[in-house]
């Protein structure tokens, strides 16, 4: 595809004022929130490697929603208690969206928590069918929530910041020492990268890439400096909890800043965490000799503090422009061979219509689903408020992949929202795939193509330099020497991969 293909159809212009100026017509917005707990219980959980349920609410899962608009230009964006949300679900949310309020599809963003404690929505998400009851009520509470914030939009400011967060992700993807390569769920010996490998494991030599330790914020407040909405974003894949469905620390972290800069007292303020490039990341050091013993709570905290003390530092603006673009491309899926075609007719046969119970059935359900859908559609987007950027792709971005979209972003600030319109699962960077390990084992959550990495890095650049009217920053390498060459190493042993 083509640079030129790749900002035709529904990618916008660029408003004809300066980043700070506004183009006619003020800079308004609103927020809302609509409960999505599921009510029908027990109700099928995913996040898992195979499908389990629960039956009950540990606390509320919401859908939360900013809408902004200047200029003639509207931007909405829906962050969502869901740990993933495919793309036909999402068009069906835009679809009512542009029914009950006008905005068009492509200038709305929905993006999931990935939260690992909610109710699935998504077929073959790994182990995990649907709840098929509680998907079809999914896309119009979502747009219920778009549509009661377009409905409250008022004159309104907006600031941005960010902050370096590098005590609360880590690299989880750990390379094996020589001899103890982990065994992959077609039974063969070739996992040099492990996921979690387990506190100062004597296998493992140390991280397989870098870390994306950046937090990123939007604010938004009333020409009257009342706190309308706050939109973060930080690359931690989840810290979740057991025994029931809950939005995990995401809404954690939205009730602790409802609290800390409006009192809790019902103002209509709207706080939400989004998803960051964590495709490799989670909150363990495994450097440690054994785990920290640190709450939900205690962790949330951290990051809310972060995000307190730059919203106090922020310069409110009035005079903002807006501008968004999106991009549709289709990628195609790494197709399974005869020999894994007829190790997973054999598993599946001798299966039948039971769900899968261990890693071999589960990925041999997931090889005979990508023989039959061998390439996806998906949505890239770029926005621009003010002088911050917004990416949102539907994947799961390696840390290496973030830290070179925000380095080369034409913008000062960028903030990077994954598993957005979408659920295309993780596209680990092209050198990452001789290492193997679960981010690698294809299925319907890791099986786009293995340029898949560079060709949405490209997409999301180019529509970064649509909305800024600038060209992108020079690339830079993301990884620490000890790193590079700690992947050229273990890459020299293993000569092909799955």
């Amino acid at each position: 595809m083509t640079r030129r293909e790749l900002l035709g159809g529904s990618a916008c212009g660029l408003a004809a004022s300066a980043l700070w100026g506004c183009g006619g017509g003020g800079f308004r917005a609103g927020a809302a929130e609509e409960d999505i707990s599921p009510v029908a219980l027990p109700a099928i959980r995913n996040g898992g490697i195979t499908e389990a349920s629960c039956d009950r609410v540990l606390d509320p899962l919401k859908a939360r929603a900013l809408v902004m608009s200047a200029g003639g230009e509207t931007l909405a964006i829906a962050v969502v208690d869901s740990c993933m949300i495919p793309l036909d679900l999402c068009d069906e949310v835009k679809r009512q969206i542009l029914r009950r309020s006008g905005i068009p599809p492509h200038r709305v963003l929905i993006a999931a928590t990935h939260a690992h404690s909610a109710p699935s929505v998504m077929d073959f998400c790994l182990g995990s069918r649907k709840q098929v009851d509680y998907a079809a009520s999914l896309p119009g509470k979502i747009a219920g929530a778009v549509v009661a914030a377009h409905g409250r939009m008022v004159p309104a400011r907006v600031g941005c910041g960010a902050a370096g967060a590098p005590g609360h992700t880590f690299n989880r993807r750990w390379i094996a020492r020589p001899g103890k390569e982990v065994v992959d769920p077609f039974g063969e010996r070739t996992g040099i990268a492990h996921m979690n490998p387990g506190y100062r494991h004597p296998d493992f030599v140390g991280p397989s890439g870098p870390v994306d330790p950046g937090l990123t914020f939007l604010a938004v407040e009333s020409r009257e400096g009342r706190p309308l909405a706050l939109l973060a974003n930080f690359g931690n894949h989840y810290f979740g909890v057991s025994g029931g469905f809950s939005s995990d620390y995401f809404g954690v972290f939205a009730r602790m800043m409802g609290e800390r800069l409006c009192g809790g007292n019902g103002t209509g303020f709207v706080a939400m965490m989004s998803q960051g490039t964590s495709g490799d990341l989670n909150r363990f050091d495994f450097r440690l000799p054994e785990a920290p013993r640190l709450s939900i709570e205690e962790y949330t905290s951290g990051l809310a503090d972060l995000v307190e003390g730059g919203y106090r530092k922020i310069e409110f603006r009035e005079g903002v422009s807006l501008a968004v673009a999106e991009a549709r491309m289709t990628l195609g899926r790494r197709f399974p061979d005869a020999r894994r075609l007829a190790w997973a007719r054999e598993i599946n046969a001798r299966r039948g219509y039971r769900r899968p119970r261990d890693r071999s059935e589960v990925y041999a359900e997931q090889a005979a689903w990508i023989a039959e859908n061998p390439s996806e559609e998906i949505v890239l987007q770029a926005a621009r408020v003010g002088d911050m950027g917004i990416t949102a792709c539907p994947n799961e971005v390696f840390a290496a992949t973030g830290l070179k979209l925000k380095a080369q972003s034409p913008l000062p600030t960028t903030m990077n929202i994954t598993l957005a319109n979408g659920a295309s699962g993780y596209i680990p960077p092209p050198e990452q795939f001789p290492l193997g390990g679960y981010t690698t084992w294809p299925a319907r959550t890791a099986g786009l193509e293995v340029g898949a990495e560079p060709k949405i890095l490209e997409g999301l650049l180019a529509l970064l330099e649509n909305v800024a009217g600038a060209s992108r920053k020079p690339a830079i390498d993301p990884y620490p020497p000890e790193v590079r060459d700690r992947i050229r190493t273990a890459s020299r042993s293993r000569t092909q991969f799955m």
